[in-house]
């Protein structure tokens, strides 16, 4: 589904989402009448310092006016912006920064829902998407943590190995299947059923809280991450 698709479906009740220079801000009524804030990246645009320090404030600036809406993160992205500027600026801290802000939004009680339409990968990835507490997908969407001659050139493993070591292991794969198998993807959307009943089904889980390590076991996709998570939490809490 193109965006022109996506927002009228997903915001039938109407929204006021601006675009510009690849970055999505606004506002949107959701079925049940409530209103969400929309943040996002269209036209597998890299997000660099400029675009992070956008969003975060549209985010901040949000939570500052207050309300208990959700905040939905559309996202079809290149990776993060490349460029020696946004290198020496501390890319990765603004970045990080933008992840930070989605995650208080959602500790303050405005659930954050990515949906994934497109393609994203790298820090782009890790700080819009990946920091929501739900992630959902539209088919075709690519999502990749980082793409295999990427990977081999930080592994130092080649290409063909991590090839082979993508077939059995979903965490070095690219993909929708492979990612939705961590657990990453909680689910991906029917674009034949209104998006907006699909949003409100997902909302409706909010409560439900951050199940990513829980479903990559179930998947068998991240085996030992919900056993070790809950490991360190019996000890970090041992003895009150």
């Amino acid at each position: 589904m193109t965006l022109d698709e996506i927002l009228p479906s997903l915001f039938p009740n109407g929204h006021a989402v601006a675009r510009a220079g690849g970055l999505l801000t606004g506002t949107a009524t959701l079925k049940d009448g409530g209103t969400a804030v929309v943040v996002g990246v269209e036209g597998r645009t890299p997000l660099g310092v400029d675009g992070a320090l956008t969003l975060a404030a549209h985010v901040l600036d949000a939570l500052e006016r207050g309300g208990g809406g959700p905040v939905v993160v559309l996202v079809d992205s290149d990776s993060q912006r490349m460029s020696r500027r946004d290198e020496l600026l501390g890319l990765n801290e603004f970045l990080a920064h933008l992840a930070k802000c989605l995650i208080v939004a959602d500790l303050e009680g405005r659930p954050t829902v990515g949906v994934l339409y497109g393609h994203t990968a790298a820090g782009a990835f890790i700080a819009t998407a990946l920091a929501t507490r739900v992630l959902v997908a539209l088919p075709g969407a690519e999502p990749e943590v980082m793409d295999l001659p990427s990977m081999s050139r930080v592994t130092k493993l080649s290409v063909e190995v991590l090839k082979e070591k993508a077939q059995s292991t979903p965490v070095f794969a690219p993909g929708l299947d492979n990612l939705a198998q961590t657990g990453a993807v909680l689910e991906t959307w029917d674009p034949s059923t209104p998006l907006a009943d699909q949003l409100a089904a997902v909302l409706a889980r909010a409560a439900d809280g951050d199940r990513r390590d829980a479903l990559g076991k179930e998947r068998r996709g991240r085996p030992k991450a919900a056993d070790i998570a809950a490991r360190v939490q019996e000890l970090a809490t041992r003895g009150g």
